[in-house]
């Protein structure tokens, strides 16, 4: 029964004598079933995660949580993540180590010291018997006096230089054996796919950042990049390299381009680096970076197959020589120039000479010392016979030749 209080001016609602204990009775029972409920559907909502104390086991990540705060849950959470990429980066990161260039320094600057000059990345590739092997960029160790590799423990211990590859930017030093424990495995570079997931590992900026981890996917493959070996402004060679965005900085060179199972399959060499480009990072695809290696531990040097002869692209001489000097016919206007002959040279055995113009090998058209550099090197080996054609006084001729691994 309610009534209206004039004073308050509001409804307010009396309860009646007599149902007092009716209305006990049925919020005792209330209280009685609300506790049964809880009771039955704890379970299931602590399974189901939905309470903050639950333990919710996920792919790769462990939480384990528990009970504090103000209202009267606070949560510490730890956890425990395994990936593809920290199985991979743990597999093959101690391989990874850090080399340091170092070279004599002015008299008037020190007091006969070598001095650090720069560091790069390398990968332990190899142990046999009490050595260790590392294959790094050329860049990284050219010009040094003297080699020191630090181990990814910290550990350093000095290095000595075994080769080095201009054409390819790749070099192979030893070390003592004695404390190497990971040694990389190489993996397939002919396999990778665009978009596949890569990880590079390496130095960047220095060993300040050793062992730095950078995570990508291959980006594209087969890249041609031109280079200048000799710093006479004209492209000598095009290094065949694989794209991706991974960062790769400067101190990155020579370390390891790894894929999701640990094995290594470029090796990091450089990047594109002018203000409108970002995560173009370059890496030597492991299956033509094998085969150098290889040379380079076997015999301090890459043995390749050569002519005997200075050569230059037709392109850069005048259009009155081409004609008036060359006697060249008015269609052939890419090829390369034979600026001298070495003495006993395959080049000079096959009755070569000064001026003639190369256009073809074995059948493949020639346009400029590239595209010689690459038929010789790439598709032709030590002992082979080799049919040039070339024009001389305007006529077309060919010589066969074979090829020798001689330095004249």
């Amino acid at each position: 029964m309610g009534f209206y209080d004039q004073q308050e001016d509001e409804y307010r609602y009396r309860p009646q004598k007599g149902k007092k204990r009716n209305y006990f009775l049925i919020s005792l029972a209330g209280a009685i079933i609300g506790g049964l409920l809880v009771i039955l559907t704890l379970p299931a909502l602590s399974n189901s995660g939905l309470l903050p104390y639950s333990i919710q086991p996920t792919n790769g990540v462990k939480i384990e949580q528990g009970n504090t705060g103000n209202n009267g849950v606070t949560q510490n959470v730890s956890l425990e993540v395994e990936t593809g990429i920290t199985e991979a980066v743990e597999k093959a990161g101690d391989a990874v180590v850090g080399i340091t260039n170092l070279q004599s320094s002015s008299f008037w600057l020190d007091q006969g010291a070598n001095q650090e000059a720069g560091t790069g990345s390398g990968v332990i590739y190899k142990k046999a018997g009490d050595k260790a092997y590392i294959v790094t960029n050329n860049h990284v160790i050219e010009g040094a006096d003297q080699l020191e590799v630090t181990l990814a423990d910290g550990t350093k211990i000095p290095a000595r230089l075994v080769g080095t590859d201009p054409w390819t930017d790749l070099a192979v030093i030893e070390v003592d054996g004695a404390s190497i424990k990971t040694v990389a495995e190489f993996g397939d570079s002919d396999t990778l796919k665009a978009g596949e997931p890569v990880i590079a590992i390496g130095n960047p900026l220095g060993l300040g950042f050793s062992g730095s981890v950078t995570s990508g996917i291959v980006s594209g493959l087969e890249r041609t990049i031109p280079v200048d070996l000799n710093g006479d402004g004209v492209e000598d060679w095009q290094v065949e390299v694989l794209q991706t965005d991974a960062a790769i900085n400067p101190g990155n060179s020579g370390g390891a381009l790894i894929n999701i199972a640990g094995q290594v399959i470029g090796i990091n060499s450089m990047k594109i680096a002018q203000e409108a480009v970002e995560g173009i990072g370059l890496s030597i695809p492991i299956n033509s970076a094998i085969p150098i290696i290889e040379d380079l531990e076997q015999f301090g040097e890459v043995k390749r197959p050569t002519m005997g002869i200075t050569l230059r692209n037709l392109n850069e001489i005048s259009s009155y020589h081409q004609h008036q000097t060359l006697l060249l016919p008015d269609d052939v206007k890419a090829g390369i120039i034979i600026e001298s002959v070495l003495r006993n040279s395959p080049a000079d055995r096959a009755g070569l000479q000064e001026l003639d113009v190369i256009v073809e090998m074995d059948g493949e058209k020639i346009t400029d010392v590239i595209s010689l550099r690459k038929h010789l090197y790439n598709e032709k080996q030590i002992g082979d016979k080799m049919t040039v054609k070339f024009y001389r006084d305007g006529k077309l001729q060919d010589a066969e030749l074979t090829l020798t691994g001689e330095t004249y």
